[in-house]
Parts: C-alpha cells; sequence; structure tokens
C-alpha cells in the first residue's frame, strides 16, 4: 500500500486516540435544511471506483467545484472530470491540505470534499474532519458503496444483513461483538480494516466465538473495477489465511467486502 492510500499504513500512521473522534463531530445533529444553507461544502461519495456509480448529483458537485479536498487516490478517479483545483492528500499530510480547503472556501470558492463510496459508510471520519475546519454547512451527497453492490453480488437483502465496518481506527471490540451475537443467524456484511483485521482475521474471530466453520463466506474484492473478483469458500478455509498485519500477510486486497451467508432452510427457499 503507498502512503497515498485513503487507509493506514506502517509508512503514514494515524492515531484516532489523540483527539476526538471526528465521526461524533460529524453524527452529533442533522444537517441544516437545504434552504437555509449558504454556499455549502459537499462531502460526495464518488462510488467503489467505477465512474458508472458515480451519481448525476455528486457529479454535479464536483464539477461546479472551485477547490476539491480529497485523498489521492480518491481524487484520482474524478480528476479528469472536473477543472478544479485538486488537493490531496494521506494521513500524513490530511491537516494541512484541509486547512488549505478551508482557506480557500472561508474566502468564497466552492468547495467539494470527495470520499470513496459512500461517506455514509465508513466516512464519517474524514466528512467530520472537513466539518470542523470550513465554517460552512457540510452536505454529504450519498454514493454507491461496496457495500451495496457486495449486497447485490452475495444475495444478502440489506433487512436481513447485519452490517459493520472495521475500516476505521479505534478499538473495535463492540464492533466485533455485533458480528458474532448474530453469525449464523443473520447474513454478515464486513468492510474490513487493511490489514490487521482483514477477512481471514474476521473468520478466525468468528470461529473463535463459536461459528459454523461450513457457513458460506465470499470475498468480494475491488467491485465494479476491470479485476473484479470474489472467492468463495467457507468460514473454516477463509480462517486459514488469518495473522499478520502487511499486505504481504493476505491474499485479499485491501478493497475487499467479506460477506458470510446465514443459512437458508429448505422450506424457505421453495
Amino acid at each position: 500500500m503507498s502512503e497515498d492510500d485513503p487507509y493506514e499504513s506502517e509508512n503514514d500512521p494515524y492515531d484516532l486516540d489523540s483527539g476526538p473522534d471526528p465521526a461524533t463531530f460529524a453524527a452529533a445533529e442533522p444537517e441544516p435544511p437545504i434552504e437555509e444553507a449558504d454556499n455549502p461544502v459537499y462531502g460526495v461519495g464518488i462510488g467503489p471506483g467505477s465512474l458508472e456509480y458515480l451519481t448525476p448529483r455528486g457529479l454535479r458537485a464536483i464539477q461546479e467545484a472551485d477547490v476539491v479536498v480529497g485523498f489521492q487516490t480518491v481524487v484520482e478517479f474524478v480528476a479528469d472530470e472536473t477543472d478544479a483545483d485538486l488537493l490531496t492528500c494521506g494521513y500524513a499530510d490530511e491537516a494541512e491540505a484541509l486547512n488549505e480547503f478551508a482557506e480557500r472556501v472561508a474566502a468564497g470558492e466552492r468547495g467539494t470534499a470527495v470520499l470513496m463510496g459512500d461517506p455514509n459508510h465508513s466516512g464519517y471520519q474524514f466528512l467530520g474532519k472537513v466539518q470542523q475546519v470550513v465554517e460552512r454547512p457540510v452536505k454529504a451527497i450519498p454514493g454507491i458503496s461496496s457495500l451495496q453492490i457486495a449486497a447485490s453480488r452475495a444475495r444478502t437483502p440489506m433487512e436481513d444483513t447485519r452490517f459493520v465496518t472495521l475500516h476505521k481506527s479505534g478499538s473495535l471490540d463492540a464492533d466485533l461483538d455485533r458480528l458474532a451475537e448474530v453469525v449464523g443467524e443473520r447474513h454478515l456484511l464486513v468492510l474490513p480494516r487493511p490489514f490487521d483485521l482483514m477477512p481471514g482475521d474476521i473468520a478466525e474471530f468468528l470461529l473463535d466465538s463459536g461459528a459454523d466453520e461450513s457457513l458460506e463466506a465470499l470475498v468480494l474484492e475491488r467491485l465494479t473495477h476491470d479485476d473484479e473478483h470474489i472467492t468463495r469458500t467457507t468460514l473454516g478455509e477463509l480462517s486459514e489465511s488469518a495473522g499478520g498485519s502487511g499486505p504481504e500477510s493476505t491474499p485479499y486486497s485491501d478493497l475487499s467486502v467479506l460477506a458470510v451467508r446465514a443459512p437458508i432452510a429448505e422450506e424457505e427457499r421453495a
């Protein structure tokens, strides 16, 4: 993983525990009504990577912006779609990029922040950081997330599924416990955390929590990209790839979703 990747790496550390969780700040209160927002900043979910999944509303916010900010690997997906100035960053220079973005927005420029997928799925930490530095309303424009694509590929209806994102900093104990509570009873959709909680590690945890090793598991990688790949296996077989903390320690991409299917009774299939 390069240090400009939108996620943590050994060369580009980020310690959420050093301050308040910006995701909590972002979710502290509802957005202001649209009609009351004066020249808002937009937080756009650009989808899972293929521009075919970028919504027209999100594209318009990017095209109409004077300045766009985001992690370099995210901005690169939309760089050819706008004439805006692009402020890219990794975790190491994130604060610098956001401060410059805030200064330009304060001077009257139209600003848009871009996030992978949908801001409502693992994007609240960056959304909260944007909201903390700008003195304007921040309006989220939802996108199509890899989670939604995975639910379609794995045929796990959202109303019958427990979704947990581990793709964040800080303690994940409560999130993992939420998975263990219902494994085998409800479908699971999980966004792993590169690279210390990858699909194999999650499978190992679920087995240690009492899950049946024969449960069907799918690892869905790089969804909507040209090299999309889906591994169909069992929880027991998947756990064999557990362990390690770097990209060389797992056979799976950092752009992965884990689906664990709950058994469906034969009478329900009829």
